[in-house]
């Protein structure tokens, strides 16, 4: 009995605890709002750099896809004149020899280059917007949880000074024998089931904020300014509109359409490399040649007799089919993600209006109505524990339900690749 009636000791100490946490958590906060989270995110997160740096990559292949080849100085020096027994005889009557060669690529090459080279850095400015959506929903969705988790915190610790001050008024009633113990051990059951709530509550908020924090690169705790959604002001869009949005804003299907056209832009350029190069060369011989001082120019070009590229033509035709079916797939794929994402948002919807409608400010007036009627003695300790529990039930209910319908706009917003929500 000693070691039950010690419990209470503990619950001052454990209220001290959370109201000394909490001042430590204000101390060394960072108050953001969604905007605010995406401004800093953009700025700090490693991913995003990265990926902004591969595009700045990209670029420089356009410049260096637009440089035409160097041409080509070779030099010939006599090493040993046998007949004159001279070593490096390379004066007016020994011999020496030049010759420049320019390679001029014909049949497109060049533009293909530059074109398949353009076409790779939208692809990577496509990909750097879509890691940024992928991070904002992740950021987003984790921002709302964390509010969420925070109302629902308050309401627990709330209701654990309620249950303190409750207990501590019966422990002294128990000492003098008005009310038998087991009432009071029954109340510390329902406070430490309650702090176990809390408990888990504040691990799920402490995985929430680690995200946040890697996500955003601070070590300071997080603290979202998040408004309600207002149900009434959502816009009414029709699926065939998310639809279309989708199609329109979707990077991954924008990268999708790229790649056909890459494909394509790499079918034509196969083709013209079966088209031979035309080598321009231009030559000086001092003795070598058929007479002295000789001045040349000639042209070298390879004979399409038996490699004509086929290989790789035809590799890059069948590549072009591929990324015409990848295209459809992917488009297949988000127009079904949308059409999900949608039917969840509506049912998030919908059971938010139900709930605002049957949760309403008859819960907080209910629970101090049967608080100081328990604490009178006019209800007894199962119609109070009883409605304790349905009470505490109901909090995380309505928590999970306004958390369900922030991040269900969130997804759907995610899914067409702009904020509509």
């Amino acid at each position: 009995m000693k070691t039950k009636l010690q419990i209470t000791r503990f619950i001052p100490l454990i209220l001290v605890m959370f109201i000394f946490s909490g001042r430590l958590w204000a101390a060394d906060s960072l108050r953001i709002t969604l905007r605010q989270a995406d401004s800093i995110f953009l700025s700090t997160n490693y991913q995003l750099l990265a990926a902004s740096m591969n595009i700045e990559a990209q670029k420089t292949q356009i410049i260096q896809a637009e440089l035409y080849p160097n041409p080509l100085f070779t030099a010939d020096f006599n090493a040993y004149d046998p007949q004159n027994n001279k070593p490096f005889h390379i004066g007016s009557n020994g011999q020496m020899s030049f010759q420049l060669e320019q390679l001029i690529t014909l049949g497109g090459k060049h533009q293909s280059e530059i074109d398949l080279a353009k076409t790779n850095a939208q692809n990577a400015e496509l990909e750097f917007k879509d890691l940024i959506r992928q991070l904002k929903f992740q950021i987003h969705s984790n921002l709302h949880s964390l509010n969420h988790q925070e109302v629902l915190l308050n309401k627990y610790n709330n209701q654990l000074r309620l249950l303190d001050t409750i207990l501590a008024s019966l422990q002294s009633q128990v000492t003098i024998g008005n009310i038998p113990l087991k009432d009071v051990v029954r109340l510390k059951v329902e406070y430490l089931n309650l702090n176990n709530d809390r408990a888990e509550l504040l691990k799920q908020m402490y995985d929430e904020r680690s995200k946040i924090q890697t996500i955003l690169r601070t070590n300071k705790i997080v603290v979202p300014v998040i408004s309600e959604i207002n149900v009434s002001s959502l816009k009414t869009l029709e699926l065939e509109e998310l639809n279309q949005i989708a199609l329109e804003n979707r990077s991954d299907y924008l990268i999708s359409e790229q790649n056909k056209t890459l494909a394509k832009q790499n079918l034509i350029y196969q083709k013209n490399l079966a088209i031979p190069d035309l080598n321009l060369i231009a030559s000086y011989d001092q003795s070598g040649g058929a007479f002295r001082n000789q001045f040349n120019i000639g042209f070298a070009i390879p004979l399409p007799f038996w490699n004509r590229n086929q290989g790789n033509i035809e590799s890059a035709a069948h590549k072009v089919k591929q990324s015409e079916y990848a295209d459809e797939d992917v488009k297949n794929s988000i127009l079904a993600d949308v059409q999900n994402s949608f039917s969840l948002f509506n049912q998030a919807v919908t059971e938010y209006k139900k709930a605002t409608i049957l949760y309403n400010s008859d819960f907080e007036i209910t629970l101090k109505g049967m608080s100081d009627n328990f604490q009178k003695r006019n209800i007894s300790l199962l119609e109070f524990v009883d409605f304790f529990e349905s009470y505490n039930s109901a909090q995380a209910e309505i928590a999970r339900i306004k958390t369900q319908l922030a991040v269900s706009a969130e997804q759907l917003n995610f899914t067409i690749g702009k904020e509509v929500y």
